[in-house]
């Protein structure tokens, strides 16, 4: 049976190597999404509804048309960390307005995304934002925090707001 004394000898090192082992593990710096990797969530469709929807959101906001499959690709990235019954209720919401009776009758967008103008994404927007219907009301607060979370997340984003970006910890 161990001594009190090298129990805590053989606890004092162990800690010493748990130590040493986690500052020595090195963590990768954030990389943001360049727009050309595999969408890890959400499908092609979902990426049609998103490119009309996101310069919608984002317009006023500095938002670079170069940057939108970067911005959908943050979307993404962000849907991709949510846990999973919230990840299949935002595939839902897509399916949703991806279909044609969604865009048509609840989003009331009559074009296809991919030809419908930023006006008419706007409007549809801007009512379900102000809908008497709660759900729509949910609908759009997911939409906005998603594709804003992913813009500022994006280190382009962050000149336009002042942020000087994260501090670097030594």
């Amino acid at each position: 049976m161990p001594s009190r004394r090298q129990f805590l000898k053989f606890g004092l090192g162990g800690g010493l190597l748990l130590a040493a082992a986690g500052a020595a593990r090195a963590q990768r710096p954030f990389v943001a999404a360049s727009g050309a990797e595999a969408l890890a969530v959400l499908d092609a469709g979902d990426r049609v509804v998103l490119a009309a929807i996101v310069p919608a959101l984002l317009a006023g906001t500095g938002e670079a048309a170069g940057q939108l499959d970067a911005v959908i690709g943050s979307v993404d990235r962000a849907v991709a960390g949510l846990p999973p019954h919230l990840q299949a209720e935002v595939k839902q919401l897509f399916a949703l307005l991806g279909s044609w009776v969604g865009r048509r009758w609840l989003a009331g967008v009559r074009a296809p995304w991919s030809e419908a103008s930023r006006a008419e994404v706007a409007a549809f927007l801007e009512r379900w934002r102000f809908s008497g219907w709660r759900l729509q009301q949910q609908a759009y607060q997911a939409l906005h925090e998603l594709v804003f979370a992913a813009w500022y997340a994006r280190p382009g984003s962050w000149p336009a707001i002042g942020y000087p970006g994260p501090p670097e910890v030594r």
